[in-house]
């Protein structure tokens, strides 16, 4: 195994578009929801871990979820699980830990994903993962993963490459980026597709740890400064601390809006190994095996007529009889049931911040 390869995985997100299912406690990356009896964070974790050592791992995530990581993954050493006190999306959790991993070896190379997708083909994710690492260890360059679409999908968002393949890496599906788009309409969504330029961005990075802290400093000045102030309190029992007061400071911004979308050293790698963000039910119900009538049904005790097209979740052993149901969510857990239309799922979220706002936290 490399020595100087390293992983970030960002598990801090609360998963509210697979409410009531997902919740604040316990979000969609702690959870099962593939059946493989392994969590999604678990699954992110033990691909990676074939290509690094372990204690060359890192999960940035919220600070009340330190128990369910450490628990979930005993191998990680416990200083390289980063807790964030405040969600302030992922340029700052990237830069964060850019500085820990700094410490341990300024010559690293990384690999930053999220730790909440599925990826169906593993050997030639990995094989991909190895030729990220590879480029960015000898190039100064912002590598992003783009995945070739497989449908005019509305929910992704795009990268645009330039349709010359980088010398010296023709083999590998290398690209540079012409431009990044933002989830698009149907009808430009297959004009993207059509086009045969454009590809899904999974949120996938690499880049060598000079080169990002470089980039840092030059398109984000105001968050690197402030990380950069801890720089000898790091690893010692003052982190915690420092990291706290850091936060409330911090800008909330991505690094696609922060650093990819304005730097001119970005390119993409074109690869196709099943993914799927698993972003929404629908997302999951593609992914999920499916009975005669083309329901997926998770549930010890679910009964379905003239039923088609449904996703059903149901926890806790409970009885469920649904009749006459086409194209429906529904998804039961402790003492919260949902039922929604699959083509209206983007108002889960919708629905998740009126009933928070109606009778509090508690529920979600």
């Amino acid at each position: 195994m490399d020595k100087n390869s390293y992983c970030v995985i960002m598990a801090g997100g609360i998963g509210s578009r697979f409410w009531p299912l997902s919740k604040v406690k316990r979000p969609k990356q702690f959870l099962d929801i593939l059946g493989t009896g392994r969590t999604l964070l678990q699954q992110t974790f033990d691909r990676f871990k074939q290509i690094m050592p372990a204690d060359h791992v890192f999960i940035v995530s919220n600070l009340e979820y330190k128990e369910i990581i450490a628990e979930q993954l005993p191998e990680i050493p416990v200083e390289n699980i980063l807790l964030e006190p405040l969600r302030r999306n992922t340029a700052p959790c990237i830069d964060y830990a850019n500085f820990r991993i700094l410490r341990k070896n300024p010559d690293a190379k990384i690999v930053v994903a999220p730790s909440d997708h599925l990826i169906v083909k593993e050997e030639e994710f990995l094989r991909s993962v190895s030729q990220g690492l590879e480029f960015v260890a000898s190039n100064d360059a912002l590598l992003t993963m783009g995945i070739v679409p497989s449908r005019p999908e509305t929910g992704y968002g795009y990268i645009q490459s330039i349709q010359k393949e980088v010398s010296g890496y023709e083999s590998t599906g290398l690209r540079k980026v012409k431009t990044f788009t933002e989830k698009p309409d149907l009808k430009m969504a297959k004009v993207f597709l059509e086009s045969g330029d454009f590809y899904w961005n999974a949120g996938i990075f690499f880049w060598s740890l000079k080169s990002i802290m470089n980039s840092f400093e030059k398109f984000l000045p105001e968050i690197h400064t402030m990380f950069k102030e801890g720089e000898d309190l790091y690893g010692t029992d003052k982190e915690q601390d420092f990291i706290q007061k850091t936060y409330g400071n911090c800008r909330n911004i991505s690094i696609d809006y922060g650093v990819m979308e304005k730097a001119d050293n970005v390119y993409v790698l074109v690869s196709d190994f099943g993914w799927s963000d698993l972003g929404t039910w629908g997302s999951l119900y593609e992914q999920l095996a499916k009975d005669s009538n083309q329901n997926t049904v998770t549930g010890k005790h679910v009964f379905m007529y003239d039923s088609s097209g449904n996703i059903v979740n149901v926890q806790d052993d409970k009885l469920v009889v649904l009749q006459g149901l086409k194209d429906y969510i529904v998804v039961q857990n402790e003492n919260i049931i949902l039922v929604c239309r699959m083509d209206d799922e983007q108002k889960i979220k919708q629905f998740v911040n009126e009933v928070k706002a109606e009778i509090g936290e508690e529920m979600m």
